[in-house]
């Protein structure tokens, strides 16, 4: 078994708000030390057609040194609730409800994660029975949590036997951060052994070099979210200076 660093839930062009081509990422990604890249285009946009195109379009930009393996992120009707899947499943459409998301993706073995919890209070919205076919659910995404994981998302999860994952949400260089999803691999290593580790669930996050529990619990979580709450009483304090001083030209 080889155990290598995947990254979590990224987008390329693909997506109407990511910034970067697919060989971009692959390049920026295999220069931090990533070996697979778990690409999560959003649904809109997309269709069956498309999908078969990014998929081919993800291979063409992988490397001996990195993996792309494509995936959608799906939402609900109210886009409240959003889903990260992976594996050759057909399309499912834009604004579907979970349950069939969910269950298409079963039936094609494909792999689903709930995405970032904390967004819109997603985890309001979760449903227990959603749990057997589900993998996982992001404790931490770096894009909606910032500098600390999700308390409502590790509340989830400790109700369920579900995999705490680290998600970048990358869309530009502003959420390159040190966490990484360590799989267990054998080689070689293609899209069917990467989905088979997690099927296995022979995968745990990593942040700051830490696991899960230890940055769910703790000093370290103390730590985070203080930093994460002067993050944001910083950003709130600028917004409102330039506000003032907006104001003040006009």
């Amino acid at each position: 078994m080889n155990v290598i660093r995947a990254a979590c839930h990224v987008h390329s062009q693909w997506s109407y708000d990511g910034k970067w081509r697919l060989e971009q990422l692959a390049a920026g990604f295999a220069k931090r030390g990533y070996r697979v890249v778990l690409v999560t285009e959003h649904d809109r946009g997309f269709d069956e057609a498309k999908r078969r195109e990014h998929r081919a379009a993800c291979q063409q930009a992988s490397s001996e040194e990195v993996l792309l393996v494509p995936g959608i992120e799906y939402s609900d009707p109210s886009n409240v609730v959003h889903l990260l899947v992976w594996g050759d499943v057909p399309f499912i459409g834009s604004g579907v409800e979970p349950e069939r998301i969910l269950g298409t993706a079963h039936e094609s073995g494909g792999i689903t994660v709930f995405a970032h919890p904390s967004r819109k209070e997603a985890w309001k919205q979760f449903i227990p029975d959603w749990s057997a076919k589900l993998l996982g659910i992001e404790f931490w995404n770096r894009k909606t949590d910032g500098l600390a994981p999700s308390k409502q998302a590790w509340s989830l999860l400790q109700k369920t036997d579900l995999v705490p994952f680290a998600g970048l949400d990358f869309h530009d260089s502003r959420q390159f951060f040190p966490m990484a999803l360590l799989l267990e691999t054998q080689a070689p290593i293609n899209e069917a052994t990467v989905l088979t580790a997690l099927q296995g669930r022979r995968c745990r996050s990593e942040v700051f070099g830490l696991e899960a529990s230890a940055l769910a619990n703790g000093f370290h979580a103390k730590a985070l979210h203080g930093a994460e709450s002067l993050r944001r009483a910083t950003a709130r304090l600028y917004r409102t200076t330039m506000r003032r001083v907006h104001k003040g030209r006009n």
